[in-house]
Parts: structure tokens; C-alpha cells; sequence
């Protein structure tokens, strides 16, 4: 299963203030999936600009790493 619109989604959500980190990793983990499977693509930047302008950079780095080790099955989504 894919994600489209991974920029609009992954935007709309960092913006919604009563979703922490954790959940917008869930997405970032889909929207990795989704452009490496080429059902979306889309640019990177926006995204993590916006990431960075809500939580900082290492805020951005703990979504990261939680999404990857998402895809990974290191931990449960």
C-alpha cells in the first residue's frame, strides 16, 4: 500500500498541532515507501523546512529515525 499526495499530507499534518512527532514519522515512513516505489513523487525540502520550522532539526532527525526503523520492523508503527 501506497501514500499520494505525500507533500500535501505530510504538510497538512505537521501543521495540525495535536499531532506529535511520532505520528508524523508514520507518514514520513509511508511517504519513503511510496517514492521508492515510484507511486508519488514529490520533493523532499518543503517537507522537512516545515518539520524544522515546528520542531527544530533535531526534531526532524528523531522523525527520521523513528520512520526508517519503522520500515525496518524495529518498531511497531
Amino acid at each position: 500500500m501506497n501514500l499520494v499526495c505525500c507533500s500535501q499530507v505530510l504538510l497538512r499534518e505537521v501543521a495540525e498541532k495535536q499531532l506529535k512527532q511520532k505520528d508524523i514519522a508514520l507518514t514520513y515512513a509511508m511517504a519513503i515507501k511510496s517514492k521508492h516505489e515510484g507511486a508519488d513523487d514529490f520533493d523532499w525540502q518543503p517537507i522537512n523546512e516545515a518539520i524544522i520550522a515546528r520542531w527544530s532539526m533535531s526534531g526532524l532527525e528523531r522523525i527520521k529515525k523513528r520512520a526508517w526503523d519503522i520500515l525496518a520492523g524495529k518498531i511497531q508503527p
